[in-house]
């Protein structure tokens, strides 16, 4: 099907508002339990292991839901409206049960379970915002995974707002993710770019990977999220470490956690804006551009740690705008060379892999920054962009496969 008039075009706009608002509501459950991390400390004496664990079970959980999802093919198999409301109806009753519970086992193990939630809500609904485009996918895919890097951000604006109301910030999450996975089963519909719903494949993982295009983008992508989540959960950490050495004193707490919402927050324009440049002058190099400049932004903390805070925002900031911006992007080329039929597994299968990976890093930069310190803790983070845009510039000398090449005749 051909989208050749206004009304189809407004349509296909329309639905990744909807699509980008429900993935914003549903992904604020993600650093729910992170952005009140004193809070639950304090409450239920979580020792420094079950603190660190409110972030990387939650990685778990997810690795598991998508891994389990890609080798069955549930995202090609059941439609991604319902499969984006069920996740996120999993995902908020897991969260909110955190206010019922009071060991760190329990809180550990309930947000493992708010990963497995979201593991069908990612990938189905950038399978469904691709779904509506060809032409404008990069773009469109940024504007998604933009809403849900504020998403993601929220809870840290919400902490600033309650204090140390944790009971209330779960509860609010909770309802929004709900919000959001009704407003997709109600509106939401499938883009015309959808492929007939398949049968199951034993053989779809061996299928996607024989094809080079998929293999350099998912290399790109695990060096992106070698970076990327253990930047996001340790970035206010680092800034409030920053602010204490520089003298900051008491504020130095509120700084930081402000310091991580605007760090976040500023990869929703990063994703935008690259998108925007990807449709132009191609994925590939847009990404391979993105993950260079957080690499360089990695290798700054070196100079600004400890120096006037207004260095550290400024750092943090324009990292946070780098450090995400080439997402999209390696979504959008799974999407263009994996075979039609495939594509929603190829999103999860990628997307597993790569936040399997996020837990070494988001383990290892407390360990190194135990012992080196703080300001040489993101040193760590360097490889794995630079890996990653290597993969990108090998990946733009190969050509997108016949039967996924973007058709000049699509009007989005």
């Amino acid at each position: 099907m051909i989208l050749s008039d206004d009304t189809a075009v407004r349509g296909a706009w329309w639905q990744l508002t909807l699509i980008a608002l429900a993935e914003f509501l549903a992904m604020t459950l993600w650093f729910s339990a992170t952005a009140v991390t004193p809070s639950l400390v304090r409450e239920l004496a979580l020792s420094p292991g079950e603190s660190a664990w409110l972030t990387m079970a939650v990685q778990v959980g997810f690795v598991a839901g998508t891994l389990a999802g890609a080798l069955v093919n549930v995202a090609d198999l059941v439609s991604a409206p319902r499969l984006v409301c069920a996740g996120a109806c999993v995902a908020a009753a897991a969260n909110l049960a955190v206010l019922s519970v009071d060991s760190g086992v329990s809180v550990t193990l309930l947000r493992a379970a708010t990963g497995v939630g979201l593991a069908a809500v990612y990938p189905p609904a950038m399978k469904l915002a691709a779904s509506w485009f060809r032409r404008r996918r990069g773009f469109a895919l940024g504007l998604l995974i933009g809403a849900l890097t504020l998403g993601k951000a929220f809870p840290y604006l919400i902490t600033t707002w309650l204090g140390n109301d944790w009971r209330s910030a779960l509860q609010l999450t909770s309802a929004l993710a709900v919000a959001g996975g009704g407003l997709v089963l109600a509106f939401g519909r499938e883009g015309p770019h959808t492929a007939a719903t398949v049968r199951f494949d034993p053989h779809a993982l061996r299928r996607l990977l024989a094809v080079r295009g998929v293999r350099l983008a998912l290399v790109g992508y695990l060096g992106h999220m070698w970076e990327l989540y253990a930047m996001w959960t340790w970035v206010g950490v680092f800034a409030t470490a920053s602010f204490t050495a520089a003298g900051l004193g008491p504020s130095a707490a509120t700084a930081g956690t402000l310091a991580a919402f605007l760090a976040i927050g500023m990869g929703a324009l990063g994703c935008a804006v690259a998108g925007a440049w990807a449709d132009a002058w191609g994925k590939a190099r847009v990404a391979r551009w993105s993950m260079l400049a957080s690499a360089a932004c990695a290798l700054a903390t070196l100079a600004v740690y400890g120096r006037a805070p207004v260095w550290t925002f400024a750092l943090v900031m324009l990292w946070g705008l780098t450090v995400v911006a080439d997402s999209a992007q390696f979504s959008a080329l799974v999407s263009e060379y994996a075979p039609a039929p495939l594509v929603g597994t190829a999103l999860t299968f990628q997307t597993s892999l790569g936040f399997l990976l996020t837990m070494v890093t988001i383990d290892g930069v407390p360990r190194l920054a135990g012992v080196v310190g703080w300001q040489y803790a993101a040193l760590l983070l360097i490889p794995g962009p630079l890996v990653g845009a290597a993969a990108m510039r090998a990946l733009s000398t190969t050509p997108a496969s016949v039967e996924c090449a973007p058709s000049h005749q699509a009007q989005t």
